[in-house]
């Protein structure tokens, strides 16, 4: 979603880095292309304003002037600034007596009955015993969805046919109470846009169940008027917390950041992608690092230690600098990679050069790209994995056959893994020295 603005703001970074010293007319003019790179980004335009007039009071001062790398001071000011106006981290406020209720309210389309099934799967996966409520009664299939989600994930879903939902949401509080329920999670019905019954509705059930948490799912795709959403919610219902969906469409992202500093309502939650584990804590700071070009990688091993077997990363890295990494390893890594998410998702989080690649790589390219290569592995014989020097041109026309490919392709990746080979040799030669490079 960033992507656009990412690359508008590391060229100005870049621009900056080429300057030993900074006058007030060179950050002036960096802060102008920052400016216009927000306002593409569809960000409001008073909180543009706002920010900007922060990160000029501090990079024209003192605080630069005397840096030894002005222009990394002032890239650094720029990140603070945007943390702070993403806010600051907001856990969910789970205390109290048992089963506690989380509402989760938003217009119709905005995501909110997948969202409520991908927050279960990551409160369970916390210890949380946690059972879903279907509470709209209005769309077509919306009990369904929450039920074929539920049965997904092997979690309870509480359904009352032909009863109201403020009624409805109560008997799942007493269910969650006689049931050792330790999270209850109300999906509640959206309209296509705001209007006075939902409104009612929507404080009915807050007044019936008290909730701990009532959290506004926004789509981030419909940009400004996302905003305008959560205004008109935060008027009728008490929100503790917002969270944005699809953060990983091509919309421009403005509304992720304006957001929090027009409504005052904390983002706790960010869907990164529509699998059921594509729910991410909100986190400022890496978001932050994220949109400037400095990638995320906390939230990389994090990923990985989620989806990666360690034991089997230990081998493959001893492997790899001994050079003795063959294509069954390769394809184990590509297996344990596909994983942890979409390969454009993960070249986003990485700093530097690296992560710049991102912007270069068209995921859908990406995916098919992995697809192929396991393809073309799978299509050799265990020897032909372990010894690819056996391959002649009679067994890659084979194994082009048998994975739906040309030898040229083959012929491609028998190649990059060579110099994969070749690259970790020297590494290991070289002590690591070569490593930082790698990352810009």
């Amino acid at each position: 979603m960033f992507e656009n603005l990412t690359q508008r703001l590391s060229k100005v970074f870049t621009d900056l880095r080429r300057r030993a010293r900074l006058s007030e007319a060179d950050v002036d003019a960096a802060l102008r292309e920052v400016r216009l790179a927000l306002l593409e980004a569809d960000v409001n335009f008073g909180v543009v304003k706002e920010f900007i007039e922060r990160v000029r009071a501090r990079a024209v001062g003192h605080e630069v002037s005397q840096a030894l790398n002005p222009a990394q001071q002032v890239i650094k000011i720029v990140n603070e600034e945007l943390t702070a106006t993403l806010g600051q981290a907001a856990p969910l406020a789970l205390s109290g007596p048992k089963p506690r209720v989380l509402m989760l309210v938003g217009l119709q389309g905005a995501g909110k009955t997948t969202t409520a099934a991908k927050l279960a799967k990551k409160l369970r996966g916390q210890g949380e015993r946690v059972l879903l409520v279907a509470a709209d009664p209005y769309r077509p299939a919306a009990v369904l969805q929450l039920q074929t989600l539920g049965q997904k994930l092997g979690v309870e879903v509480f359904h009352q046919p032909n009863v109201a939902p403020p009624k409805l949401a109560q008997a799942a509080q007493e269910k969650g109470l006689l049931g050792g329920y330790s999270v209850v999670i109300l999906d509640t019905a959206g309209r296509s846009q705001l209007d006075a019954d939902l409104m009612g509705e929507l404080k009915a059930i807050q007044a019936n169940v008290s909730p701990v948490e009532t959290l506004l799912v926004v789509d981030s795709m419909i940009g400004q008027e996302a905003v305008n959403v959560a205004q008109g919610f935060r008027q009728s219902v008490t929100l503790t917390g917002l969270i944005l969906t699809k953060l990983d469409g091509d919309a421009r992202g403005g509304a992720a950041i304006s957001i929090r500093s027009v409504t005052g309502v904390p983002i706790k939650f960010a869907g990164v992608s529509e699998d059921l584990d594509g729910l991410e804590a909100f986190d400022p700071g890496r978001m932050a690092g994220r949109i400037l070009g400095m990638g995320d990688m906390l939230g990389l091993i994090e990923k990985a230690e989620a989806n990666l077997d360690a034991d089997k990363a230990a081998q493959s890295a001893e492997k790899l600098m001994s050079g003795d990494f063959t294509l069954e390893d390769f394809a184990d890594q590509l297996r344990q990679v596909k994983q942890m998410g979409p390969i454009g998702q993960l070249l986003g989080m990485l700093p530097g050069q690296m992560g710049g690649m991102a912007a270069q790589v068209d995921p859908q390219d990406a995916e098919r790209g992995l697809k192929q290569t396991e393809a073309i592995i799978n299509s050799m014989t265990p020897t032909e994995r372990r010894r690819p020097k056996i391959l002649d041109a009679s067994r890659k026309r084979r194994i082009a056959r048998g994975s739906g490919t040309d030898v040229q392709d083959v012929n491609r990746l028998l190649k990059q893994h060579m110099e994969m080979q070749r690259l970790f040799k020297r590494l290991k030669k070289s002590g690591g020295r070569g490593m930082p490079r790698m990352f810009g």
